[in-house]
C-alpha cells in the first residue's frame, strides 16, 4: 500500500517557492538600481570629465568673479552739460610780481591763488571762469565778471584741452561786476546760447560750470535749483567796509564756489541764465550762491562789447548816508529838524558838475527825487542807475539849513571828467 507524506510535499513546495522568490528579488533589485542611476546621472553629468569641461576650465578662471555692465544714460542734466561745458573756459589774472621775493599777491576773486607762478616779472593772481557768448570773424568774446580779470596786466584763457590763450581786455563794469574779454576765434569751437531769466520759476532745475578752487577742478558741474529770484544782496565796491550797492541777483543752491566766478549757471535746455557771481561763505551758512541775472547782464555786456564802457547818469557829488553822521551835527551842523532821519548828505560837489550847474551844495540833504523817497545812497543810486539815463531832467528835494529847498539837475555822464 502507498504511503502519501505530507510533509514531504510541503517540503518540496517550500523549496520550489525559495528559488522562484529569490529570482523575484533579483529582478526587482536590478530594476531599482536601473532606476536610481537613470535619476542620478544628470547630476553628476557636471562631475564626469569631459573634452568640454576641460576647455572651459581656463575661460572660467580668466573672468572676474563679479559681473560687469556698460551701459550709457544720458538726462536732461548731462544733455545740457553736454551743449555748453566747451563754452566755459579758464580765466587767469596775471599781475605785477612784488618787489619782495618772498610776498604774494591777494587774488581778486577768492579763487585758487598761484602766487608761485611767475612769468617775466608778473605773477598769476587768481582764477576764474569765463563764458564764451559770441563769434565774429577772427575774434570771440567771453564775459566773466570785473572782480575775476580788476588789476590785471595780462589775461590768460584756458580752454578744455588744456591750451591756453592770451585774451583782450575789452570793458568792464564794476556795478554790475561784469567785464567782457576777447581771443582769437581759431580754437573755438563752441558758442553758448543766452536764455531768459525773467521765465525762471522757484524751484527750477538748473547747472553751474566752472573752475572751483583753480585750474585743478575745471569744468566742474553742480546742480541745484533756482531757491529765489529777484534778490538783492548789499555789495561793498571799494573795500572801504561800507555797501555801495545792492546787486540784483538769482539765488541758488547749486555749489558755487571761489574760481567758480564768471562761469555759467544753465537751465535744463543747456542755455545760460545766470553768470555766477558770488556766494555767502559763512560756518552757519549753506547753499547760499548768487548768479546776475542774463537779462540784466545782456545790455552791459553788449555795450561793453561796443565801447568799452556803461553809460551811465551821474550828478556829480560824493554822498554820505545821513544814519552814519552822529546826532549832534544833524542837529548843529545840518540843523535837520528832528523828525528827518533819512536820506542822503552831500560831502562834495564836483566843479562844473550837473549838481554845481543846478545850485545843489556841500551839506544839502537830498530826501526826495522825482516824487520817490530816498533813505540812503543805495536809494539814489538805484534811480539813477535803473531809471534815468544821460541828459534826463531829475527834480531833487533838498534840506539846506533846516529849510527845504528844490532843484532841477540835467544829469550828466558818468564815463566824462565833469
Amino acid at each position: 500500500m502507498g504511503y502519501y507524506d505530507n510533509n514531504d510535499e510541503t517540503k518540496s513546495r517550500r523549496k520550489g517557492g525559495s528559488k522562484s522568490g529569490y529570482f523575484f528579488s533579483g529582478v526587482v533589485g536590478v530594476i531599482v538600481g536601473a532606476l536610481l542611476v537613470w535619476l542620478l546621472l544628470p547630476s553628476m553629468v557636471g562631475y564626469l570629465p569631459s573634452s568640454s569641461n576641460v576647455s572651459n576650465t581656463a575661460a572660467t578662471a580668466n573672468k572676474t568673479a563679479t559681473p560687469q555692465l556698460s551701459t550709457s544714460i544720458s538726462t536732461d542734466i548731462t544733455d545740457a552739460v553736454e551743449k555748453t561745458k566747451d563754452a566755459v573756459v579758464g580765466i587767469t589774472n596775471i599781475q605785477e610780481s612784488p618787489n619782495d621775493l618772498w610776498g604774494t599777491f591777494p587774488f581778486q576773486d577768492g579763487g585758487s591763488s598761484n602766487s608761485s607762478n611767475e612769468k617775466n616779472g608778473k605773477q598769476e593772481v587768481g582764477s576764474g571762469s569765463g563764458v564764451i557768448y559770441k563769434k565774429v570773424g577772427d575774434k570771440a568774446y567771453i564775459v566773466t565778471n570785473n572782480h575775476v580779470v580788476e588789476g590785471a596786466k595780462q589775461l590768460e584763457v584756458t580752454f578744455s584741452d588744456g591750451s591756453k590763450e592770451q585774451a583782450k581786455l575789452v570793458g568792464t563794469d564794476i556795478w554790475t561786476d561784469l567785464a567782457v574779454i576777447s581771443i582769437s576765434s581759431k580754437k573755438v569751437k563752441t558758442v553758448a546760447t543766452f536764455g531768459d531769466s525773467d521765465k525762471l520759476k522757484q524751484g527750477e532745475s538748473v547747472i553751474a560750470i566752472g573752475n572751483p578752487l583753480g585750474m585743478d577742478f575745471y569744468g566742474s558741474v553742480t546742480t541745484g535749483v533756482i531757491s529765489g529770484t529777484d534778490r538783492t544782496v548789499p555789495v561793498d565796491l571799494n573795500g572801504d567796509g561800507t555797501e555801495d550797492w545792492q546787486a540784483e541777483v538769482l539765488q541758488t543752491d547749486a555749489a558755487i564756489n571761489p574760481g567758480n566766478s564768471g562761469g555759467a549757471l544753465i537751465n535744463l535746455a543747456g542755455q545760460v541764465i545766470g553768470i555766477n557771481s558770488m556766494k555767502i561763505s559763512e560756518s552757519t551758512v549753506e547753499g547760499l550762491g548768487f548768479a546776475i541775472p542774463i537779462d540784466t547782464a545782456i545790455p552791459v555786456i553788449d555795450e561793453l562789447q561796443r565801447t568799452g564802457k556803461v553809460e551811465r547818469p551821474s550828478m556829480g557829488v560824493a554822498l554820505i548816508d545821513l544814519t552814519d553822521v552822529p546826532v549832534y551835527h544833524q542837529r548843529n551842523t545840518l540843523k535837520l529838524p528832528g523828525e528827518v532821519t533819512s536820506g542822503v548828505v552831500i560831502s562834495e560837489v564836483l566843479k562844473n558838475s550837473s549838481a554845481a550847474k543846478a545850485g545843489l551844495e556841500k551839506y544839502d540833504v537830498i530826501v526826495e527825487m522825482d516824487g520817490e523817497k530816498i533813505d540812503n545812497s543805495i536809494d539814489l543810486r538805484k534811480i539813477l542807475y535803473n531809471q534815468k539815463h544821460v541828459g534826463d531832467q531829475v527834480k531833487i528835494k533838498a534840506y539846506r539849513g533846516g529849510e527845504i529847498i528844490q532843484k532841477t539837475i540835467t544829469l550828466g555822464d558818468s564815463t566824462k571828467n565833469q
